[in-house]
């Protein structure tokens, strides 16, 4: 019960990523048990700032190419946690633009350009463009209050049949603001997670953000009970979502093949 037998304290950086080092700093000051991060620079400082505070990751990256971990059956050291697979699914995410529009040449990624994560998801995207051969083209924005005004008018410049945007803590927060932009500019939108859709987005394939975080709770539990990081191995997702907003659709006048939706797991109608 929170409060009784344990405590939850939470940071937020609001975007500001070069507070995040200060942040982890102080939780790691208060002794608390177990440091539960999302965020890439979050993890970095906190491997860096203890060996011996469990910590459990819910990250986009691949941990072992980051070198946060040894490996994903044996992590090592006091990480553990869910890898989400986020940059595994770039080529699928372009793969059903084109179904959606055959004619699809040039794609839009708008992306943090400070953002080391970003980065590496835009390399993604690249590579899954030329198999396809679509033409990317970045929209770039930068810091906690991103141009966002300015990112689309470059989309409108570069003529992009469509968008994609990689998911970070400034871009995430202003996803609704996102997502009107692009029905305003009527550019179909492709997302890396559920919520965007929620907010008007076209469609999203990603892993269940909430399930994610289930599951962290799962290894917050276990090492709770006396199981160390390093013995815990790294999960990965096993269940993507597709999730269509067919009232956006409607707004775009486009129209989703029906071999597409049959294989949505959501439809907002």
């Amino acid at each position: 019960v929170e409060g009784k037998n344990f405590e939850i304290e939470f940071r937020g950086a609001g975007g500001k990523v070069e507070t995040v080092p200060n942040l982890v700093a102080e939780l790691i000051q208060l002794k608390v048990d177990i440091l539960v991060l999302p965020v890439v620079s979050a993890l970095r400082a906190a491997k860096l700032a203890t060996n011996n505070i469990a910590i459990v990751m819910v990250t986009q990256v691949d941990p072992v190419a980051t070198r946060l971990i040894d490996s994903l059956a044996h992590p090592g050291g006091n990480i553990t946690g869910i890898t989400s697979l986020q940059r595994d699914l770039s080529g699928k995410r372009l793969e059903l633009l084109l179904e959606v529009i055959p004619k699809l040449a040039r794609v839009g990624i708008l992306r943090d350009a400070d953002d080391e994560v970003a980065a590496m998801g835009f390399k993604a995207y690249e590579a899954a463009a030329r198999a396809l051969k679509i033409r990317i083209h970045p929209l770039e924005v930068r810091g906690s209050n991103p141009d966002l005004q300015a990112a689309f008018k470059e989309a409108l410049k570069a003529r992009v049949d469509a968008l994609i945007t990689i998911t970070n803590n400034p871009l995430f927060r202003d996803s609704k603001k996102v997502t009107d932009l692009a029905l305003k500019n009527r550019l179909p939108s492709m997302y890396e997670g559920t919520t965007w859709v929620d907010n008007g987005g076209l469609m999203s394939y990603s892993a269940n953000d909430l399930e994610l975080f289930r599951r962290a709770a799962i290894y917050v539990d276990k090492i709770l009970k006396g199981a160390k990081p390093a013995d815990l191995p790294v999960e990965q997702p096993t269940k993507f979502e597709f999730v269509i907003n067919l009232k956006t659709a409607k707004a775009l006048n486009l129209t989703i093949p029906q071999s597409v939706l049959f294989r949505a797991d959501r439809v907002i109608k």
